[in-house]
């Protein structure tokens, strides 16, 4: 019982530490460290020891050093390639969410891009990009695919990070495109809802590559313009 207690609070530390990624609580090259995320995550340090290790070896983290645990900052080859699958996965949700969205449903996606509206004028921008990924999933789930769910999570494992960060960085708005995908979803318009969902994806590439190539250039997170 002991070994299945264990196993079972390791599951639920790795899930609590994939969901932070997602979320964008950790930004691209943080470095992550036992202690500090067992007291984010208000647990002891062997389960956070175990999910470390899990994240290591499924490439969610990166190992610079003995002592050096970080988040990793994707390349930009990585990144156009995982958005690429995005607009493909997230468009395919995004349609079929339109096409059988309930009224319930069109609800809480107006909620959240409220509150994601409220928390970017309030400059409030590490809620205004947990906002963010909560209406990308809850369209997904709308969609009713739940293997096609489950793929998303482990892009954004590797996404959530990135764009909470550049966002962050870069102050642009986030809710544009949602407003036209939940347009979309009122009149049942899957093709509108998949066009709104590509351009919300396309639309900070080349932002998101400058914030990328920013940590190269030894200037994190500093953008063109942005002071």
């Amino acid at each position: 019982m002991k070994e299945i207690s264990k196993e079972s609070l390791g599951a639920t530390i790795y899930d609590q530490l994939a969901q932070a990624l997602v979320r964008g609580m950790l930004r691209p090259d943080q470095k992550v460290t036992i202690r500090g995320l067992a007291e984010m995550l208000g647990t002891s340090s062997t389960p956070v020891r175990d999910a470390i290790q899990r994240m290591l070896q499924d490439q969610v983290l990166e190992q610079r050093s003995p002592r050096d645990v970080r988040v990793p900052v994707l390349e930009v080859a990585q990144y156009l390639e995982i958005s690429r699958i995005r607009i493909e996965l997230e468009g395919m949700a995004a349609e079929q969410a339109a096409r059988q969205a309930k009224a319930g449903d069109i609800s809480r996606l107006k909620r959240i891009v409220a509150q994601t509206g409220e928390a970017m004028a309030g400059n409030r921008w590490i809620r205004a990009v947990e906002h963010n990924q909560r209406f990308h999933f809850a369209l997904a789930s709308m969609a009713d695919m739940p293997v096609l769910l489950s793929i998303l999570h482990r892009l954004w494992l590797r996404m959530g990070p990135l764009i909470a960060g550049y966002y962050e960085s870069a102050r642009e708005d986030l809710v544009g495109h949602h407003r036209k995908m939940i347009a979309a979803c009122e009149t049942h318009d899957g093709a509108a809802a998949r066009a709104a969902m590509r351009a919300d994806i396309e639309e900070p590439r080349k932002g998101i590559i400058a914030y990328i190539n920013s940590f190269e250039t030894g200037q994190p997170g500093k953008l063109p313009g942005k002071g």
